[in-house]
């Protein structure tokens, strides 16, 4: 359709040309899933019978069910060959294969729709996900409702409606989820950018939250102290380095403490005044700080400021701004341009179960994610990673950075932190984290300070940004380690010098479209299966491979699959239909059909 110079189009006919681009994408995806559908019908352990697994643990093969109940079962290593020839890792194949399955044995509407073009393929996977717990009978009614009307709604209110059907149809379930959701706690860092810039999620009771965002903006008042020109987030994020260092913390405060108070009483007006008042203070106007205030600059919360009566804020001359209530809604809004106009939370249109209350909007999904994403990832487009919440966070007025300033600053930090460490302020000694970074850089780099670095679990850096890497401190600079040298022990437990080798030698597993990084703990394979009875030095950096844990039993049990190393850094795999496949640092490459 319109075979010419797209620029010579009418618009018109250039929109119905997108159009009809988009709906063969469609039909192409919905001819995949049918592919996935026949592939793990060949692969039902009544047609290849699995090697089933005498234990749980020995790492055979077994017979799995993707895609909830009523899905029939697949033998489960049939779903590596399937994954490395579309060019995807393990995990998300084995996701589509599910939802194939899903697809045709729960949602059979919702199936029959997308083969005849009337539903896109990837709403209706994002469908059989939300349901994936569900039984096949809890499946069914929400395939009723829903199918329909995947096309003619946003992705915004289709997810309402699932989840309002899924509360009709099994409210136990639902009531476990939320149970469960309360139940996930903890501290999770998210990949690195390319600006050597990390993100992390946390996730803990909202009094230890609160008290951490307190300890962060006193930090950030602090800074600002200190002349800190940079805009309150810089400031909570530079709080968040600085933190994991108590006494630097402690110093930090101290002296943001002695300079604010040391400050001309004329310097300070009460809060929600407009002029500076030549009266000092009144007992009833001393600073109070509780967890959810960032007014405060220069001030601590102490158990006598959080257990006294309410008191006014003092802030400093000039700061004075109107209080901005910026809801989520607005931020939703002002994030993606989008769904500005959707039902509030508890509108449940056309949905049999009762509207809840106090719900939060979920994010943006109107959006077509690569499949290559870990879906598992909580700071994804899937997970359930944090939205800014600027309440928190406060508004401000800060002016944008000057470099004479930020050097200034850097230097008086640097003396906060050697003061902390010679002569603190504060009494008592706490000695701070270490931690150890791994940094590749040409001699050149090293020479000039120019140049681009890269960090173990980091990634690619500037050099310029190596100073913000290893921050204020103290450090020590170890030896670098040569990974030409080949290193090797007599026996079959690995050394820590070796696994360090090739984990720097490796940063990921050697699987085909392997996805884990090597950490310490991913499995490191022999190669050569190790002999007791065989040559000394089998335990060596030559013969050591990282594999995650499925693609390790893969190559340990499954049939058919052969691996061989072609070079020092290069590995190279045969399926069982004869595919093959180099995995080398620049990824994974088929370079042979069967």
């Amino acid at each position: 359709m319109f075979e010419c110079d797209l620029s010579e189009l009418p618009t018109a006919d250039l929109l119905e040309s997108a159009a009809a681009h988009r709906a063969e994408a469609n039909r192409a995806d919905a001819q995949l899933l049918e592919h996935a559908q026949v592939y793990a019908d060949r692969f039902h352990p009544d047609v290849c019978p699995v090697r089933l697994s005498r234990r749980s643990c020995d790492g055979r093969e077994r017979a799995i069910v993707l895609g909830g109940d009523g899905c029939p079962e697949i033998a489960e290593f049939s779903i590596a060959e399937f994954a490395a020839v579309l060019g995807i890792s393990p995990g998300v194949g084995a996701k589509l294969l599910g939802d194939a399955l899903a697809l045709r044995h729960r949602f059979p509407f919702t199936w029959a729709r997308i083969q005849s073009g009337d539903a896109t393929p990837w709403k209706a996977r994002q469908i059989v996900t939300a349901c994936t717990k569900l039984s096949q009978e809890a499946a069914a009614y929400v395939d009723r409702r829903v199918a329909a009307m995947i096309d003619t709604i946003s992705p915004y209110r289709l997810e309402k409606i699932i989840k309002a059907a899924k509360y009709h149809v099994a409210p136990d379930l639902a009531k476990a989820e939320a149970e469960e959701k309360a139940k996930e706690r903890g501290v999770f860092v998210g990949n690195t950018d390319e600006h050597g810039t990390k993100t992390m999620y946390i996730k803990a009771s909202s009094g230890a939250v609160a008290r951490n965002n307190a300890a962060l903006n006193a930090i950030a008042d602090a800074l600002k102290t200190f002349g800190d020109p940079r805009t309150l987030q810089h400031r909570r994020a530079e709080a968040v380095d600085i933190i994991s260092d108590p006494l630097y913390t402690q110093e930090l405060l101290a002296q943001a403490r002695r300079d604010t108070h040391a400050a001309p009483a004329a310097d300070l007006v009460p809060a929600g005044t407009n002029a500076p008042t030549d009266e000092p203070p009144t007992a009833s106007q001393a600073p109070a700080v509780n967890p959810g205030d960032t007014s405060n600059a220069g001030h601590s919360a102490t158990a006598d400021t959080v257990n006294s009566p309410p008191a006014a804020t003092v802030v400093r001359a000039g700061s004075v701004r109107p209080h901005v209530d910026l809801r989520d809604e607005d931020l939703l809004d002002d994030r993606t341009g989008a769904y500005g106009n959707e039902p509030a939370p508890d509108d449940w249109a056309d949905c049999d179960a009762p509207s809840l209350s106090g719900g939060e909007l979920p994010g943006p999904r109107d959006i077509r994610y690569p499949e290559v994403l870990d879906l598992s990832d909580p700071f994804g487009p899937f997970g359930s990673g944090p939205r800014a919440n600027l309440n928190d966070a406060g508004t401000d007025d800060d002016q944008p950075p000057d470099d004479g300033a930020l050097r200034a600053l850097h230097a008086r930090l640097a003396q906060i932190k050697h003061d902390a460490h010679t002569s603190p302020t504060t009494s008592g000694q706490v000695r701070p984290g270490q931690t150890e970074i791994y940094v590749h850089l040409t001699d050149h780099t090293l020479a000039t300070g120019t140049g681009v670095l890269r960090a173990e679990t980091i990634g690619p850096l500037l050099a310029t940004q190596l100073t913000e890497l290893v921050g204020h401190g103290p450090y020590t600079v170890k030896p670098v380690i040569d990974l030409n040298e080949a290193v090797s022990v007599n026996a079959y437990e690995i050394p820590t010098r070796i696994r360090e080798r090739v984990k720097l030698t490796h940063p990921v597993e050697l699987f085909p479209f392997g996805t884990r990084e090597t950490t310490s703990s991913v499995d490191l394979d022999h190669l050569r299966p190790y002999d007791p009875l065989g040559p000394p030095g089998q335990t060596s950096t030559t013969n050591l491979v990282p594999l995650g844990r499925f693609g390790h039993r893969v190559k340990t049990h499954a049939r058919g699959w052969s691996v061989r190393r072609v070079d020092y850094k290069t590995v190279e795999w045969t399926t069982p239909h004869g595919f093959t496949f180099r995995v080398d640092p620049t990824g994974t490459h088929r370079v042979a059909d069967p």
